[in-house]
Parts: structure tokens; sequence; C-alpha cells
């Protein structure tokens, strides 16, 4: 008989033992491809609402009382502008975009709006290649890709979802949704904005919020016409969401002492400490499947070992070596293992589909790398669970074996 044969043969005439270890395996492994599949969708839907939120971190003027995130800059004070260049040749991990903004209130057409001055991505870029420097030290952990570039992000119509412009000049205009709409103005149109004629490049999609009733201009251009100086209301910071959550509001604001710094809390630190609870459970039931599901095959292989002993004695009396019986064990081992972590991987991903909207909120499709570590995992736990049983039967005498009745 070969090595496949006996194994298939003993798993047909002894299946309760061998089922109760699989099971055991089975469930471990149920559980952490379940909460695993959850959690990484969790942080793929966090890191897209951050990307749609855009600036999730705002320095401040000290004395500013923050109502309306929105709405941030819309106050009389200010702060230098030079902190913009502090921050961008900071190298702080987790910062994916600056855009500093600075408003004055005017009248177009007759009606009320506000100029908010914004610093395009281009020129903090070229600061940075003046220097020398590398504009922002990417955190390659970081879920949400906030500030890559590509043709869509870089029209002036993304500002509405990225808080960020690419390329503006001196005198381009963008128009807020309801802004347009209520001066009929469109694209291609020419404007007054403080006595100098601007060309409107864009109008925005509407936000729900306050930038539909504003103008976007280039921050150097409304600092000039507004006589503000080199002064911004508000540097808006676009992080990383483990970074914002995990020490770059302290950077922030060890760097900048004379500011105040705001993060997004309710959207940052709630969903990921979420994540990092999922993902504690996850460790936790992987955990559970070595200690449980190690513990059941062991007594399972130990207790295979007893009631075979004259079997194992008459497979060596026949010729059968030491390392022949060790494998044998071996690989029965690794085959319930296998059979565990294939079938925890299909019972815990539907069990995901059916918790991640449910449990988290989130739409949850299975993810098919984790069969590889669900099999791989459940096997190593069978394998160092049955080597101690394997040796032992191994080292049997066969002579003993068949005095016994």
């Amino acid at each position: 008989m070969t090595l496949t044969s006996i194994i298939w043969k003993e798993l047909r005439e002894r299946p309760t033992a061998m089922f109760t270890s699989v099971l055991a395996i089975l469930l471990g492994v149920t559980a952490l491809v379940a909460i695993r599949n959850v959690t990484v969708f969790s942080e793929q839907e966090v890191a897209g609402k951050l990307d749609a939120l855009g600036a999730n971190v705002l320095v401040l003027p000290k004395g500013v009382t923050l109502q309306d995130y929105y709405a941030a800059d819309m106050h009389k004070e200010t702060i230098p502008e030079e902190h913009v260049a502090e921050l961008a040749m900071a190298g702080l991990t987790g910062v994916e975009g600056l855009s500093p903004k600075l408003c004055v209130p005017i009248t177009l057409q007759e009606k009320s709006a506000t100029l908010t001055g914004i610093l395009p991505q281009a020129e903090l870029q070229t600061m940075a290649a003046w220097q020398g420097g590398q504009l922002f030290k990417k955190h390659v952990g970081c879920k949400a890709k906030i500030n890559v570039a590509n043709a869509t992000d870089d029209a002036p119509e993304a500002l509405a979802r990225r808080r960020t412009v690419q390329d503006l000049q001196e005198n381009d205009a963008i128009l807020g949704a309801d802004l347009a709409a209520r001066t009929g103005l469109k694209t291609g149109d020419s404007i007054n904005l403080l006595g100098e004629s601007f060309t409107v490049i864009a109008a925005l999609e509407p936000t729900g919020t306050i930038d539909d009733t504003r103008v976007f201009a280039h921050l150097h251009t409304v600092q000039r016409l507004s006589n503000a100086g080199e002064v911004v209301n508000v540097i808006e910071v676009m992080g990383c969401c483990e970074d914002v959550a995990n020490g770059l509001v302290t950077e922030l604001s060890t760097m900048l002492p004379n500011t105040k710094i705001v993060t997004i809390a309710n959207v940052v630190e709630t969903q990921v400490s979420i994540n990092r609870m999922m993902t504690r459970l996850s460790y936790l039931f992987l955990a559970i499947l070595i200690a449980v599901g190690g513990a059941s095959m062991a007594s399972a292989m130990y207790a295979n070992v007893m009631e075979r002993r004259r079997e194992i004695g008459t497979l060596m009396a026949l010729g059968a070596t030491p390392h022949f019986v060790t494998r044998l064990f071996l690989f029965k081992a690794g085959l319930l293992g296998l059979v565990g972590g294939i079938g925890g991987y299909l019972v815990g991903s539907v069990l995901a589909l059916v918790l991640g909207p449910n449990f988290a909120g989130v739409a949850v499709q299975p993810i098919p790398s984790l069969a590889l570590i669900a099999a791989g995992t459940a096997m190593l736990v069978s394998f160092a669970a049955s080597y101690f049983p394997a040796r032992r039967a191994a080292g049997l005498d066969p002579c003993l074996c068949f005095q016994e009745v």
C-alpha cells in the first residue's frame, strides 16, 4: 500500500476524530478570514472618504474658533505664508498635499461672494525642486492616495473634490456652482475682481458647502489686490489617515506652536481606531486558531497513535521505516489542515459578505490572497501540532505493540 492509500483508508474508517480536528481549525480560520476581510474593506472605505473630503487637518491662527469645517478660513485673523514653505520642506510622513487660502469679501455683478486665494500645487513642487528637496514624504502604508495626479484631477474642476488645483495662472478665476448659476457666468467669460480683470477657466460642480458661493483665484494675486501682505487665513493639509491618527497633528503643533491645529477627529481617529480594533481581533483569532486548533489536532493525533499501535507495529515489521511512519502522520495532518484552511476561507468569505454591510457598513468582496494565508496557516498549525505524536509513533517498538491485547 502507498502512503496516500493508507491515509485515505484511515480517514474513511475513523472519520469522527478527524472531523473534530478539522472543525476546530475551520472555525478559527473562518473567524480570521471574516474579520480580516471586513477590516481591509473598512480601511479602503475610510481612505475613500478621506480622499473625497480632501483636507483632513487645518492649520489656523491661534485665536480662531472653528465653527464649520468648510468655512474655517472665513475670519479676519491670519498666519504668515512662510508656514506653507516650512511644512512643504519639512518632509513630514503622511502629508500628501497643502492648500493655503486667503479669503476676501467681494461683490460680483451685485452678488455677494468670497474671493478665495489658493496656491496651486505646481508652485509648491517648483519650490521643492529649486531647493533640491522632496515635496512630500509619503507613508508607504497609507491607504488614501489623496494627491496622486492624473488628467482628471489636474483639471480645475477637481478643486471641488480635492480642495487643491494643480495649475492656476495669476489672472485665472474658478467659480463656485451657486455663484456661477446666480451670475450666469461661464467658462471663458471675463470678470472684474477688486479692479482687475480675470478670465473664468472653470465652474465647479455643486458641493453643498460655502465653496459654492466662492470665486477662487491665485493666492499671490489676491494678496496683492487686497493689500493683505504675505499671509493666509488657513493652511489645509491633506494627510494620510493613519498618520493623522498616529501623531501627525502633534508634529504639526510642535513645528508651528503659534497656530491651532484642528483635525476631523470623528472621521479619522474613530474610523482608524475601529480598524485597529478589527486588526487586533484578527490577531486574537489567529492565536485562538493556533491554540485551539493545534491542541485539538495534537489530541486527535495522540489518540490516533494509541489506537493504531498494532497497525503501526505491523507496518514497521513489514519494513516501514520510522521516517515513513513520521511522514504518514504529518502528511495526514497537512491534508486535514488544508481542508480546514480552505473550508474556513470559504465560510469566512461568505460570513464577511453578510457581516460587512450589516456590521461595518461597507461592501465586502472575497480576497483571493487570504485563501493562501488561511491554507498555509492551517497547515502550519497542523504540522506543528502533529510533529510530536508523529515522532512518538515512529519510535514505537513493533514487538511491544504485538504483545498488547
